[in-house]
């Protein structure tokens, strides 16, 4: 989990630059996928922020059902959002694996 989540978080940064269109489909379907990791581990746990921000997540860069925002600018600051709460999870799971040892 903690692979996919950094994996997560860098694709994401790396999203920031004007790349084509396939990288684009490939950082939406890694992304999605490491949201609903999330989800499924998170859910056990109860409705909590982590389990309503990866919802979201998963919705804004599902790539089933696309959404267009038509603004490179937005897709950047979307970026840099999903970028850092993959990488907020990956901090708050590597500290509650440090408490349970």
């Amino acid at each position: 989990m903690k692979w996919l989540l950094a994996f997560c978080a860098i694709i994401l940064f790396v999203g920031i630059a004007n790349l084509p269109i396939g990288y684009y489909t490939f950082l939406r379907i890694t992304t999605i996928t490491g949201a609903i990791a999330v989800i499924l581990t998170e859910y056990e746990k109860g409705i909590n922020l982590w389990l309503v921000s990866f919802a979201v997540v998963g919705i804004l860069f599902n790539p089933l059902v696309p959404i267009y925002l038509h603004s490179k600018d937005a897709w950047m600051v979307l970026d840099l959002i999903g970028g850092f709460l993959f990488l907020g999870k990956l901090i708050d799971l590597m500290r509650n694996n440090r408490k349970n040892e």
